[in-house]
């Protein structure tokens, strides 16, 4: 099995050559590693330069971590593509234990494994909401990101056939892609961790931006629109939009925030008159598409 090794990056020189000694580490040795720089201005690319010559560095005005791995995925040369974000590491046998699980399952095209949380320096353990899980996880991957982007080993005909990375979101881009994966496939899961995700770092998207189910709200309405989903999906995926823009509403609410206030109440009535609608039309086969 051939593998492309997509690495984002933005201003994280000693974060990045971490991230690649544990990619030069693996027992399995990725055919190609794609670093995306992505208008670094410290001294990211002469790092690589001399410490890792074999690195395929690809350096580009700054458009954010989607635009990033979307040049990554269109370098890559082989059919099977992992991901690591440049302030993350892999333990020495991820890409083995992939490897081996895939070549078990040899009709699964997305795999993913549990992780290491580290935040300031310590280890943390997930909440239960972060439990992660294998095969059809359509309706698990709504309430919030349960796939995280370092630990996917995943084929390019699954890109090829939902999209790339959406572009427009300045966060929950994995959320937004994962939910369009796991709508028409399994996943496997491997339940070692196989990766430390670090956290804490004052340029964590994450921490940048307030609100983030804003842009879940945003990934969902799009995923309804468009999207070939079930009876129990659609309704799945209504139920959590009404859910969401409420948390936003509030929010909103609370900050004086009176243009989103507005924008928010008419996005939830329109929700809610979508869900009844729904339920009006639920004497239709519920394993067919609405």
């Amino acid at each position: 099995m051939l593998i492309s090794v997509i690495i984002p990056t933005y201003n994280r020189a000693p974060l990045l050559v971490r991230a690649l000694d544990s990619v030069y580490a693996q027992s399995v040795r990725p055919f190609q590693v794609v670093v995306v720089d992505d208008g670094s201005t410290d001294n990211s690319g002469e790092l690589v330069s001399a410490r890792f010559p074999h690195v395929d560095y690809i350096y580009q005005q700054h458009h954010g971590v989607s635009h990033a791995r979307n040049s990554g995925i269109r370098r890559a040369q082989c059919e099977w593509l992992a991901f690591l974000d440049s302030d993350d590491e892999w333990l020495p046998r991820k890409l083995q234990y992939q490897v081996d699980a895939l070549g078990a399952s040899p009709d699964v095209r997305v795999c993913h494994t549990n992780e290491i949380w580290i935040r300031n320096g310590a280890r943390v353990n997930p909440m239960k909401k972060h439990e992660k899980a294998g095969g059809w996880i359509f309706e698990r991957c709504l309430a919030l990101c349960v796939i995280s982007p370092s630990s996917v080993l995943i084929h390019r005909t699954v890109l090829e056939s939902v999209g790339l990375f959406n572009e427009t979101l300045p966060v929950c881009e994995d959320y937004d892609l994962w939910l369009r994966i796991c709508a028409r496939y399994p996943v496997l899961y491997l339940a070692q961790p196989l990766i430390r995700k670090y956290g804490g770092h004052a340029d964590q998207l994450s921490r940048k931006h307030w609100g983030m189910d804003r842009y879940r709200v945003q990934a969902l309405e799009r995923l309804t629109k468009q999207a070939n989903l079930s009876f129990n999906e659609r309704h799945a995926a209504l139920n959590t939009l009404v859910h969401k823009a409420g948390i936003v509403l509030a929010g909103a609410r609370k900050r004086g925030n009176q243009g989103l206030v507005t924008e928010y109440e008419d996005k939830l009535a329109r929700y809610r008159h979508e869900l009844c609608s729904l339920h009006t039309a639920s004497g239709a086969d519920e394993s067919t598409p609405v």
